[in-house]
């Protein structure tokens, strides 16, 4: 009931708009009832939505609820299976065409061991090409002769040697039939149960097939190693800026200096690598030959060959070593036999490579392992041969691109022609001097 001194005026019109004269009730002063301190808190504490990914469409911005870390994890994925994508396909490239690509890196590896004969006739004013040629020669008739020395020296001794091996044999037996309990029947049912093995299904057959396929494709890639040498040896500077030409402009001088990089450490470890074998094959005949081992040759030249094969190559030329001795000389023998490989090849891992290698050729021992793994399943003993260069050589490029040479001075690049730069043109009206 209002005051009569009052007059009663309408809350609102029909619109629902407050007329003047009403009181905004709550619009001057806080509320009492309404905790706005605590709806302020409680908006504050709500967390934000994360960020999406967000494209655009024909109705706007549209979220496709796609996280910053997972356009991260996508993108590094992708990029991953594309590299992953291009490894196969160069390997199996590489793979499919093993029986050029293995010549080619032999002759570039022969061409890295052999550059300063040539060099050194060239500066005798012999022309490049004849130089070239005569170290080629020379390398055949050097190869030829170390392999008829060994074949001589096999069939001069062949006969002697079996009567050994047959004693051996024996005694091996022997020593079965003490040590294990077998019967001499026992023994020779199982050495017969492995010969039919052997010959059954017709597997000499495909063996000797497999064994002349072998031979005529060493042969064909012996042709082409020699041929390659050949003209790396004459033409080499010429051929490599060809390849660099193939690269785009702005690459050109990248991949020229990790060229010269790379052929820098592979010079470095072909030339280590010849002096280690060479001590490596010295020291053990020398041992075998103070032993009255057979086969001295054989066994120098096997060691030679297979210390081009860090780790497994050299376990296995010294296996063969301590097995002719125990064969000839028996068991005192062998294990003396056994103690001067294992001096040798310590004195090969740490003295000879840490002194000769030194800085220019420095991969990991896992890498060097995992290595000569690949080169064994993608191209047999060859590619155990030439795992080991080809990763130093990757490893030497893959630092110098990443900028992180050991050698700060960078290569000298490929000499190019720089144009001649003309004088601008006077203008004609422009008096002379």
């Amino acid at each position: 009931m209002s005051k009569p001194d009052e007059p009663v005026r309408p809350e609102s019109d029909d619109a629902g708009v407050p007329h003047p004269g009403v009181p905004d009730v709550g619009g001057d002063q806080e509320s009492p009832v309404a905790d706005n301190s605590a709806a302020t808190r409680v908006s504050t504490t709500v967390p934000a939505a994360e960020e999406h990914l967000v494209a655009s469409s024909s109705r706007g911005r549209v979220d496709l609820g796609v996280t910053p870390a997972m356009q991260i994890a996508s993108a590094w994925s992708w990029r991953f299976l594309v590299i992953v994508a291009a490894v196969l396909v160069i390997g199996y490239g590489m793979r499919y065409l093993s029986e050029v690509v293995v010549p080619v890196t032999v002759g570039v590896l022969l061409t890295a061991l052999l550059v300063p004969v040539t060099n050194g006739l060239q500066k005798l004013r012999l022309p490049r090409g004849p130089a070239a040629g005569i170290t080629v020669i020379a390398t055949i008739v050097v190869v030829a002769g170390l392999l008829t020395l060994v074949g001589a020296q096999i069939a001069s001794q062949f006969d002697k040697l079996s009567a050994q091996v047959g004693e051996g044999v024996q005694q091996l037996r022997d020593m079965l039939r003490i040590s294990f309990g077998l019967t001499e029947k026992d023994i020779t049912d199982s050495l017969n149960k492995l010969r039919e093995t052997v010959m059954s299904g017709g597997g000499i057959g495909q063996r000797a097939a497999e064994v002349g396929t072998t031979a005529t494709h060493a042969i064909a890639g012996m042709f082409i190693a020699l041929f390659c040498l050949f003209f790396f040896l004459y033409q080499g500077p010429q051929i490599w800026a060809w390849v660099v030409r193939l690269f785009p402009l702005h690459a050109r001088d990248k991949a020229d200096s990790s060229g010269r990089k790379a052929w820098v450490s592979l010079t470095a470890f072909v030339r280590a690598t010849i002096i280690v074998a060479a001590v490596d094959a010295i020291g053990i005949s020398l041992g075998a030959a103070i032993l009255g081992l057979p086969l001295v040759s054989a066994i120098g030249i096997l060691v030679f060959v297979g210390a081009f094969v860090p780790v497994v190559g050299a376990l296995v030329s010294g296996i063969v070593a301590v097995l002719v001795a125990l064969v000839a000389k028996g068991p005192i023998v062998a294990i003396i036999m056994l103690a001067v490989v294992i001096g040798v090849q310590q004195l090969e891992a740490h003295v000879l490579q840490p002194f000769l290698l030194g800085r220019a050729v420095s991969v990991h021992p896992l890498a060097v392992i995992l290595a000569i793994a690949t080169g064994v399943v993608v191209a047999g003993i060859v590619g155990a041969l030439l795992a080991v260069p080809t990763a130093a050589v990757l490893n030497t490029i893959i630092n110098h691109l990443a900028g992180n040479d050991v050698d700060p001075e960078p290569p000298r690049p490929i000499p190019r022609t720089i144009p001649r730069r003309r004088p601008p043109r006077r203008p004609v009206d422009d008096p002379l001097p």
